[in-house]
């Protein structure tokens, strides 16, 4: 025992941020590698015809994300944070291998590798809830608003890191290339996993197990001042034994009474938004987007996700350079009318000029993923954060990421099948047309939170129950 709390206080706070980190670039890892692995895998078990199922294949992985979040929220709160980390980085490790060794069956082998997809998008869904939850337990509070815009930074450096590994593997075998792609995935997931055994258990999950003497020993490997320590502990139980009282009080109902009603629909709107928006048709698909446009192999290609992947990384940074200095409703409606914009003007332009450039397309998708890289990308998860009140605050957060996933699931899924329909430029219409309803619906239906305190949030949205009550026909 003395071994392990002398290995423990060796833990400087900078390995657990990164290791907390470090599940973002898994995340992103897995997110990204599809974009490589597909143009292979369709011309290896000829589906170059079988929209569906490339639809299934890519988007199955946000379909059992759609779970693992949700169940790995409620185990975490039974066996810990920490210990369902290391259970998703296993799960992570072992699906990916087996995602990597799919037989060849024929369409058989499809359907495998969807069940499999589906079973790693549980971790996927797991690692994408816990990773954060455990880092903004373990932060200090004058930390924890720059974690979420580091998270989204490690997440889109996962997806580059993936691009830059399908880049370096396309000349490979055809058969070999999106198998190494895929099973490669396993490689940060055991990093995490071997990063996470030294960490300690969240000092939050400690004190709700009664274990406050672990608990302060945890925060004394995290914190320096002692006076600091006991205000955290007390501040700690204070706020458990508000969120008992809150859960005890509150049901699914709850959610849409007329005192929290205002501030759902605003959270849970934005979340799905962000992805309805069909930024995940540009990541899963951009090869193939590009070969459509262009006539090339897609599989030839591969440079676009890098390129995606720079730009999403310098947005992030952007991103956690501006976010103090503008409200969080001007960068939403600024990035979203930009988004709307970058998917309609090709469709316009080609109407317009049948001979356009088929580059102009590719041109205007970058130029989305710029703006989308320092507002709805971040800001979305910011602005969930702060909006949902104490008393529903976990039921609300569950029901946005649920909304989000699917909205993932969803683009994922039907993309292929709509450009299998449709021109090009007009799928990408479609999702300029939701941009745009993104923007009236942070215009009319969300609070500015920026500056804000949680408390003072709260009250807007009380507030404007009451005046809902009193003006039914508004």
């Amino acid at each position: 025992m003395n071994v392990m709390a002398k290995a423990e206080k060796k833990i400087s706070s900078a390995f657990i941020y990164f290791f907390g980190s470090f599940g973002g670039i898994l995340f992103g890892y897995d997110i990204g590698v599809m974009t490589g692995a597909l143009p292979f895998l369709q011309a290896d078990w000829h589906l170059e015809n079988a929209a569906s199922l490339v639809g299934w294949i890519t988007s199955a992985v946000m379909f059992g994300a759609i779970f693992g979040g949700a169940l790995a929220g409620q185990l975490s709160d039974k066996f810990g944070r920490r210990k369902m980390i290391l259970m998703s980085a296993i799960v992570f490790v072992v699906f990916s291998v087996l995602s990597g060794v799919s037989p060849d069956m024929g369409e058989a082998s499809a359907y495998y590798l969807i069940i499999v997809r589906m079973l790693l998008g549980l971790a996927v869904g797991a690692a994408s809830a816990l990773v954060p939850a455990y880092m903004s337990e373990m932060a200090p509070a004058k930390a924890r608003g720059r974690l979420s815009g580091l998270n989204q930074t490690m997440i889109v450096s996962g997806m580059l890191l993936s691009y830059v590994v399908d880049f370096l593997l396309k000349d490979l075998p055809g058969e070999w290339a999106w198998r190494l792609m895929l099973g490669l995935a396993a490689v940060p997931a055991l990093i995490l996993f071997l990063g996470v055994l030294r960490l300690p258990e969240s000092p939050r999950f400690l004190l709700r197990k009664g274990d406050e003497a672990q608990a302060r020993k945890v925060l004394s490997y995290i914190r320096k001042n002692p006076a600091e320590i006991d205000q955290e502990l007390a501040s700690i139980k204070e706020t458990a034994k508000e969120e008992r009282q809150a859960n005890q009080k509150t049901s699914w109902s709850t959610l849409f009474s007329g005192k929290y009603r205002y501030l759902v629909i605003a959270g849970v709107g934005v979340a799905a938004f962000q992805q309805f928006q069909g930024a995940n048709a540009i990541f899963y698909y951009i090869p193939l987007i590009v070969q459509k446009a262009t006539g090339q192999a897609a599989s030839s290609n591969l440079m676009w996700p890098i390129v995606q992947g720079v730009i999403l990384v310098v947005g992030s940074l952007v991103y956690m350079w501006i976010a103090d200095k503008f409200n969080r409703r001007t960068l939403l409606m600024v990035g979203g009318a930009v988004m709307g914009l970058s998917f309609i003007l090709p469709a316009v332009i080609n109407w317009m000029m049948p001979n356009m450039n088929p580059m102009t397309i590719v041109v205007f998708l970058c130029i989305y993923v710029a703006f989308y890289s320092f507002t709805w990308a971040p800001l979305t998860w910011v602005l969930v954060g702060e909006i949902f009140p104490l008393a529903i605050r976990g039921r609300a957060s569950g029901l946005a990421s649920s909304f989000n996933w699917i909205g993932s699931w969803l683009v994922g899924l039907i993309f292929p099948i709509m450009t299998a329909s449709m021109p090009q430029e007009a799928v990408f219409a479609i999702f300029g047309i939701i941009c745009i309803l993104g923007v009236i619906f942070v215009k009319t239906c969300v609070p500015e939170t920026r500056g804000h305190t949680l408390e003072e949030i709260e009250e807007q949205g009380t507030n404007h129950g009451r005046v809902k009550a009193s003006n039914p026909e508004n």
